[in-house]
C-alpha cells in the first residue's frame, strides 16, 4: 500500500466576501480552500484540521490579524501564515513579519499573486520536509551503526528489535530466532509487554516453533501465523509487520512490530526495512566472527573445545541461568594415572586415547552440552538446565563408559582406562565461573583420594 498525496489545504480569513471568493477562484483548482470571514472562524476551522497556509487581512472585525497570527503561532506552529493589507498599513504587515509571518501581499490581490504565494510556500515545506526527512535518515543510517558492535546473533536481533521500535515510532514488539548453540530452543526478546504477556508470548511461540526459514520476506500481517498466536492470548493487536532476518548460514529470525492504531505507513515500512537490512549484515557478520572464534577455540589435539572457549561459554550460560531461574552443572573430569599410558606407549599413543576419549564424552551427553580439554587429560562438562542430581547420573554413565571402553593402542593393541569426576552445581556450589570450575576441580580431587574410579560432587565437600 502507498501512500497517497494529500492536497494543501488553505485557509482565507477576510471579513470582505469578494476577496475570500477571489482567493477560493484562484486557489481552488490547487488546494482545498476554506473561508472564513473572521479570526474565530479561523481557530475553529484550525482546530478541526490543521492547515498549510492561511491567508488573513490586517484589519478585520473583533480580532485583528496581528491577535490572530500571535494565537496560531502558539498553537499551530505548523501553519504558514501570509498577512494581506493595504498600502497604508505595509508597516503593520512589517511587524507581522518580525512576529513570525511568512510573507505579505499587498491589496488589490491579483491571482496571480495567490497562486504564486501558495507555490512558494508549498516549496518551502517541501524543502523543509525533505531535509527532515534527510535528517531522520541519517540520525536512522548512524544508529544502525550500533548493529556493527554487536558479535553474538543474540545481541544483534535485541538491538535490532530496539531500533526498529524506535525508527516507527512504537513501543511493542518482540524478537524470535533459533539459537544455534542451543538446538531445538527459540531465542525470545520482548519490548512493551507487561511481565505476564510477555511470559504468554514466549510460551506461545516456544511450544510450537516457527518455520523462520519459510518467512522469506516483510510481511504485513492482519491474519496470519503470528497474529493469530498473539490475538489467541487476549493481547490487543492490529495490523503486524514481521521482519526476516536472516544470516548466510544456521542464524535467522524475525522481528514482530504491533502497530498502535495506524497500520504501517510506506515511510515506516522504509525505516524498518532499513534496520532490517543492516541487522542481516550485522548477523553475517557474527556468523564469520562465530566461525573464526571456533577455530581459535578447538583443541588441535582433540578437536574439542578448549578452556578458553569454556571459560567463555560458562560465563554465558551463567547469566542464561540467572536471567530465566534455571540451574547448570560442570563435570571436571581426571584420567586416572594417564601418566602411565604416555610413559609405556608414547605420546602419539597418549594422543591418540585423548581423542577416542573426546568422541567418548560427547556420545555420554547431549548436542546442547559443552564438552571441552581443560589440559593435559583434564576435560570439562558443561551440562546447560542440569540439576546436581541429573548432573551426578550422567557423570557416573560417563565413569562407566569409560571403564568399559577399549581405547585402540595400535598393533591390534587395546588400552584400559578409568577416570575420576568431580561435579559442581550453579547456584548450589557458586555463582560465579571461577567458584563452580573451583568446586568441581576440588570434588574430582576429592575422587582421587577415595580410591579413584568415582564420582563426588561438591556437595560431598561440605
Amino acid at each position: 500500500m502507498t501512500e497517497q498525496a494529500v492536497r494543501a489545504r488553505v485557509l482565507v480569513v477576510d471579513d470582505d466576501r469578494f476577496q475570500r471568493e477571489l482567493a477560493n477562484d484562484a486557489l481552488g483548482d490547487r488546494a482545498d480552500v476554506v473561508s472564513c470571514a473572521s479570526a474565530e472562524e479561523a481557530l475553529a476551522a484550525l482546530r478541526e484540521r490543521p492547515a498549510d497556509l492561511l491567508l488573513s487581512d490586517l484589519a478585520m472585525p473583533g480580532r485583528s490579524g496581528l491577535e490572530l497570527l500571535q494565537q496560531v503561532i502558539r498553537d499551530h506552529p505548523g501553519t504558514d501564515f501570509v498577512v494581506v493589507t493595504g498600502h497604508a498599513s505595509v508597516p503593520s504587515a512589517v511587524e507581522a513579519l518580525r512576529m513570525g509571518a511568512a510573507d505579505y501581499l499587498e491589496k488589490p490581490v491579483r491571482p496571480e499573486d495567490l497562486v504564486l504565494v501558495l507555490e512558494r510556500t508549498l516549496g518551502r515545506r517541501r524543502l523543509l520536509t525533505e531535509n527532515q526527512r534527510l535528517k531522520d535518515e541519517l540520525a536512522l543510517h548512524q544508529s544502525c551503526r550500533l548493529l556493527s558492535g554487536c558479535l553474538e546473533p543474540e545481541d544483534v536481533f535485541a538491538m535490532g528489535l530496539d531500533l526498529t521500535l524506535r525508527a516507527v515510532r512504537l513501543a511493542r514488539g518482540f524478537a524470535l530466532y533459533r539459537r544455534t548453540a542451543l538446538p531445538g530452543a527459540e531465542g525470545f526478546h520482548c519490548r512493551g509487554f507487561g511481565e505476564a504477556e510477555e511470559v504468554a508470548l514466549r510460551e506461545a511461540f516456544a511450544s510450537k516453533p516457527i518455520a523462520l526459514e519459510e518467512i522469506g520476506e516483510l510481511q504485513r500481517q492482519i491474519h496470519g501465523e503470528f497474529h493469530r498466536r498473539i490475538a489467541s492470548l487476549g493481547i490487543p493487536v492490529g495490523e503486524l509487520l514481521v521482519l526476516p532476518i536472516s544470516g548466510e548460514d544456521a542464524e535467522g529470525g524475525v522481528l514482530c512490530l504491533l502497530a498502535e492504531g495506524e497500520p504501517f505507513g510506506s515511510v515506516n515500512l522504509a525505516r524498518a526495512q532499513v534496520v532490517a537490512e543492516h541487522a542481516t549484515l550485522a548477523l553475517r557478520n557474527a556468523e564469520r566472527y562465530r566461525a573464526a572464534r571456533d577455530r581459535a577455540f578447538i583443541d588441535d589435539v582433540t578437536e574439542v573445545y578448549n578452556a578458553r572457549y569454556l571459560r567463555e561459554a560458562l560465563d554465558r550460560e551463567i547469566r542464561r541461568a540467572e536471567r530465566y531461574g534455571t540451574e547448570l552443572s560442570i563435570l571436571f573430569l581426571d584420567l586416572d594415572r594417564f601418566k602411565l599410558v604416555n610413559d609405556t606407549h608414547g605420546h602419539l599413543v597418549g594422543s591418540n586415547t585423548l581423542r577416542q576419549l573426546s568422541r567418548l564424552l560427547e556420545g555420554c551427553v547431549r548436542q546442547v552440552d559443552t564438552v571441552a580439554r581443560y589440559g593435559g587429560d583434564e576435560f570439562t562438562i558443561l551440562l546447560v538446565d542440569t540439576g546436581e542430581r541429573v548432573g551426578r547420573i550422567i557423570a557416573e554413565r560417563i565413569r562407566q563408559s569409560v571403564e568399559r571402553h577399549a581405547f585402540e593402542a595400535g598393533a591390534g593393541r587395546t588400552l584400559r582406562l578409568s577416570c575420576s569426576l568431580g561435579v559442581a552445581t550453579y547456584p548450589a556450589h557458586g555463582r560465579t565461573r571461577e567458584a563452580l570450575l573451583d568446586a568441581s576441580d576440588k570434588a574430582m580431587y576429592r575422587a582421587k583420594s577415595l580410591g579413584r574410579n568415582r564420582v563426588v560432587t561438591a556437595t560431598e565437600l561440605d
